[in-house]
């Protein structure tokens, strides 16, 4: 009975030291069910982290839109401004521009909005997926606050002139008016206060067709800046929250570094020791292979003495 435990440890050692390969094989099945649960994890993180930044690109895309459409309606501003009347088609582009701005500006805030709902959600975990999250959403939010501060300056600056224009055509047909006289006809929108007297001459005429395109112009404009004042507002104040998140921002990137250098060195010490351990593994087993083989021996030229006597 001996002798065939023996025989069978001795094949069992035989089979692992000649086919290192099955022991390999054992302990991976060993592990398998350990790191199924860390595998499932990973596989989701990376999963959730695509869908993350595929939002990012799409927000980062519509946000250059926006700064495109900008700069398309201030050049139109501007032939707005230089043109006594201008063209009907061009009020409707900058209106097409308007309204595709304002849409593309609600997707964004409601996209940074969604994601800094996921983000709180999160806040408990520190890792580094979050922090890429809240570096990302804080760029894209200050980014898009920044194109909308362009924007609004633009507005701003398109009423302060077109009421210019108004304040010199008043002067033309001999009404002279003050900014705040001025102001008051533009909130009561009615240009009839100030334009009621004009003399009825050619060029009081036309200047008074012009003072009543401008009012028109600004009261739509006000109308486009109201609608857009939540929204800013709402980005604007996240932004000035994250004020200190973006200062780290550089921080939090030069320990990501480090993270990656340690991780490195890590992983070079555990190559090292997997080999000494396999090594300290491999020698028990064919030491324990060749004791067998010479005890086997030994019994046998034993046994072949014993049957010379």
């Amino acid at each position: 009975q001996k002798d065939r435990i023996m025989s069978t440890q001795h094949c069992y050692l035989w089979c692992f030291w000649s086919h290192p390969s099955l022991f390999c094989l054992s302990q991976k099945q060993l592990t398998q069910d350990d790191d199924a649960d860390e595998v499932e994890i990973a596989v989701d993180n990376t999963a959730f982290m695509d869908e993350f930044f595929s939002e990012i690109e799409e927000t980062r895309l519509n946000i250059d839109k926006i700064s495109e459409h900008v700069e398309e309606a201030k050049k139109l501003y501007s032939i707005i401004l230089s043109a006594p009347i201008p063209e009907p088609k061009t009020k409707d582009d900058l209106e097409q521009l308007t309204t595709e701005i304002k849409k593309r500006a609600n997707n964004v805030r409601n996209k940074l909005k969604s994601m800094e709902r996921h983000i709180e959600e999160d806040e408990v975990r520190s890792s580094a997926d979050l922090r890429i999250r809240k570096s990302q959403h804080s760029v894209l939010s200050r980014k898009f606050v920044e194109v909308m501060t362009k924007y609004n300056e633009a507005q701003v600056d398109f009423r302060e002139r077109s009421k210019g224009r108004i304040q010199r055509q008043l002067e033309i047909t001999g009404k002279k008016t003050t900014d705040e006289e001025l102001e008051e006809m533009l909130e009561s929108g009615n240009p009839a206060i100030f334009t009621s007297g004009i003399i009825d001459s050619q060029i009081s005429k036309q200047a008074l067709s012009e003072i009543e395109g401008r009012h028109k112009d600004i009261v739509r404009l006000e109308s486009s800046i109201k609608e857009l004042h939540d929204m800013f507002m709402d980005i604007a104040m996240l932004v000035e929250n994250q004020g200190e998140m973006l200062d780290n921002i550089e921080l939090n990137v030069m320990h990501t570094v480090d993270h990656v250098e340690k991780a490195r060195e890590e992983t070079k010490r555990a190559v090292k020791y997997q080999g000494q351990a396999r090594k300290v593994r491999l020698c028990p087993w064919s030491t324990c292979h060749f004791y067998f083989i010479d005890k086997t021996v030994g019994h046998q030229r034993l046994s072949n003495r014993l049957q010379a006597t």
